[in-house]
């Protein structure tokens, strides 16, 4: 992971590069199905650390931060899975819409 600052336009930003996944055939069905499972699983590592689980014992806090980093790679590798799905199968710009959504997010006053 690469993290830049200062960059043109960029207060701070984050660089992930995930593969494509070529031995799967998935749909944007079972991709999207696919995010909320791994999403899931980040909650309960969450709610592992917050002893929101129901169980007496609470997980370390270093052990359920791994897992926390651990479960949000699983969910960016399913999302990134969705933008291959978007772009070989409907034609998407990625690209264009990411453009599009940092835009948005600076008209909206949340980065520079």
């Amino acid at each position: 992971m690469e993290k830049k600052s200062g960059d043109a336009g960029l207060c701070c930003s984050k660089t992930v590069t995930l593969p494509r996944l070529n031995r799967l055939s998935p749909s944007l069905e079972s991709t999207a199905l696919k995010i909320m499972e791994e999403s899931g699983e980040l909650a309960q590592a969450i709610g592992k650390f917050r002893g929101l689980n129901g169980e007496r014992l609470r997980v370390k806090e270093t052990e359920a931060m791994q897992m926390v980093a651990q479960e949000l790679i699983d969910v960016a590798q399913t999302a990134v899975t969705m933008m291959f799905v978007l772009e070989e199968q409907y034609g998407i710009d990625i690209e264009k819409i990411l453009e599009e959504h940092v835009c948005k997010l600076k008209q909206k006053g949340y980065c520079d």
